[in-house]
């Protein structure tokens, strides 16, 4: 059986430069199956190898797969901007390979399911699983059992779309071999432009939070969107394991962590550090956390600095106690001034969000949200357009107000930067207007650019905060004007 794994040509986030990483979901899955015993496994990674798509098509027509495997699980790439992406290259490979078996996962794929099969035919299978779903796809496929029956998995069979049973989660995390990096380039890596050798990791999935907005709901199967909500982690020992391995054998130098919640055991974290200190890793990083998690962190702070802490990822989404309950954010405004206090008193950048874009949203509110944004001060500003995620509380809400049609989706602008939906009260061009409001203040600050590049923040830091204040005006292009990004 020989799997392969593609990943097309596409672009980065406006404000991101260029940044590139492992398809995490490649790596883990590549890494599972061929523990399993298959072992002719093998990845294109278009994106790292800016391989066009026709080239692509090529590459993998050559080496004539039993079964191609497409998807993601992070949305640090562009959010569902990929989606396009992986659908154009299984309509060619398909096209070109028509005995191949074209597998989709991760991402939106795992809550549509069905649509997705419905509306490409070129697709086969969607795993709405982890790891153990999609090996047993695999195994299924090699010894000709019955399809039916393959739990986290949705099938074509024969013309009809069939669902398998629903798969309990993966508990143990910790029985996940290592990331698959040597199917990978890993040289090719790089993360804000300037930070090199990057990549991304994942140490847990899940959250204990259940934001109405948040993009991690499409991930699971949509018979049991509850499964977001139950957070599972590696040990310290295996996360600095993998972390030991990027550096020794790759040279890493960087890594974003990009679990939503990274700080929710301070215990956890505490002891990844010691851990790191120990073993001498100097791989900087970067975490994100909700405001709650970094502040449960403070004591601790001194000793993530220490062992490579750099920058800290929160949201603020929105700044009433009224909206942070409304958004089931679990944090309070006391929390989110005081993890901008600890980080910076720590001599760790701050990079922090608003979101724009709630079914409630007005002009008044929007500017409420930048001016109080504008007051805590953090080092970096990201504005992110609420874009409704499949099986989360906002999906419901623009689909009960005929905000989106599922079918008519048009991924190139759902990519959180530009704005997909309206409000009750602002049209999507006003969302536009106000977002570009919002960035021009902010980056246009007397003084803010000298206070941080005169700062004692890492050179890391100060370098993405010149690579995202030089995709501001593409930032603006996306939300204004329609321009693609990814």
């Amino acid at each position: 059986m020989k799997i392969l794994f593609v990943m097309p040509k596409v672009g980065s986030w406006a404000t991101h430069g260029k940044h590139v990483a492992p398809n995490q979901l490649y790596a883990h899955w590549a890494a599972y199956v061929r523990e399993k015993g298959y072992t002719d496994v093998q990845v294109i990674d278009g994106k790292a190898m800016e391989i066009p798509m026709a080239e692509l098509v090529e590459q993998v027509k050559a080496k004539d797969p039993d079964v191609v495997v497409l998807g993601e699980q992070l949305h640090s790439y562009g959010g569902y901007g990929v989606l396009k992406h992986f659908k154009e290259a299984a309509q060619k490979i398909k096209a070109v390979l028509p005995r191949t078996q074209i597998i989709f996962g991760g991402l939106w794929y795992s809550a549509m399911p069905v649509q997705t099969l419905e509306e490409n035919q070129a697709v086969d299978f969607v795993v709405m699983g982890e790891e153990e779903s999609f090996y047993d796809l695999i195994s299924a496929l090699d010894k000709k059992k019955d399809l039916r029956d393959v739990a986290g998995v949705t099938s074509r069979i024969g013309g009809e779309i069939v669902m398998g049973p629903h798969k309990s989660l993966l508990t143990d995390l910790d029985s996940l071999p290592l990331p698959a990096y040597d199917l990978f380039p890993m040289d090719k890596y790089v993360g804000h432009t300037h930070w090199k050798p990057f990549v991304d990791m994942v140490t847990s999935r899940g959250c204990p939070s259940a934001c109405t907005f948040c993009y991690e709901w499409d991930q699971y199967d949509p018979r049991s969107p509850s499964d977001f909500l139950k957070w599972r982690a590696k040990s310290p020992e295996r996360v600095i394991e993998e972390l030991e391995l990027l550096y020794k054998k790759y040279g890493v130098q960087v890594v974003v962590i990009q679990d939503d919640n990274f700080n929710v055991d301070p215990a956890r974290v505490k002891r990844f550090c010691e851990l790191k200190e120990k073993k001498q890793i100097p791989v900087k990083w970067v975490s994100l956390g909700r405001a709650i998690d970094w502040v449960n962190c403070e004591e601790i702070l001194p000793l993530m600095k220490r062992t490579g802490l750099f920058m800290g990822v929160f949201g603020i989404e929105v700044t009433t106690p009224e909206e942070l309950k409304k958004i089931a954010k679990g944090i309070t405004i006391d929390q989110i001034k005081k993890t901008i206090e600890i980080l910076r008193k720590n001599d760790i950048a701050v990079v922090a969000d608003i979101m724009m874009g709630f079914d409630y949203d007005n002009e008044q509110i929007v500017k409420q949200r930048y001016e109080f944004t504008d007051e805590v001060d953090p080092d970096v500003l990201w504005i992110g357009y609420v874009t409704p995620a499949p099986n989360s509380p906002m999906w419901r809400i623009a689909l009960k107000k005929d905000w989106i049609d599922p079918r008519k989706v048009d991924f190139s602008q759902w990519d959180f930067l530009h704005p997909v939906i309206p409000t009750d009260h602002l049209s999507i061009e006003d969302l536009g207007r106000l977002g570009s409001w919002c960035m021009r203040e902010f980056y246009s600050k007397p003084g803010r650019i000298n206070r941080i590049m005169e700062s004692n923040f890492d050179q890391l830091a100060k370098l993405c905060f010149q690579d995202v204040m030089a995709g501001v005006g593409k930032w603006e292009a996306g939300a204004t004007k329609g321009e693609v990004h990814v």
